[in-house]
C-alpha cells in the first residue's frame, strides 16, 4: 500500500476519485488532463489505477463497457489509527 501511495501520479488520482467516485477511465484521464496537467496516456493511468486496486486503495464495478473506479479507503483507517489514538500524557 505504501508502494502505491508513493507515486504522486496515484495520489492524484486518489484525489480525483475523493471528489467524484465512481469514474471511468476516459473520465480520470480528462481531469488529469484538465485540472493537474498530466498528459499520461491512458495505458499508464490503467497501470496506476492497477496498482491502486492491487493496494486496496481503489475498487472497480463494470457496468457493460464500462469499468467503474471508486476509492476505498478501508486500508488506511487501521494506519490512521495508530497514530491518532490519543495516548497517555499528551
Amino acid at each position: 500500500m505504501f508502494k502505491a501511495l508513493a507515486d504522486p501520479t496515484r495520489r492524484t488520482i486518489l484525489d480525483e476519485l475523493t471528489e467524484q467516485n465512481g469514474q471511468t477511465l476516459f473520465e480520470i484521464c480528462a481531469r488529469l488532463a484538465t485540472k493537474h496537467g498530466l498528459a499520461s496516456s491512458r495505458q499508464a493511468i490503467s497501470q496506476h489505477l492497477d496498482a491502486l486496486e492491487a493496494a486496496g486503495l481503489v475498487r472497480t464495478r463494470r457496468d457493460g463497457r464500462y469499468k467503474f473506479h471508486h476509492i476505498d479507503t478501508a486500508p488506511l483507517e487501521p494506519i490512521v489509527e495508530r497514530w491518532l489514538r490519543e495516548r497517555p500524557g499528551t
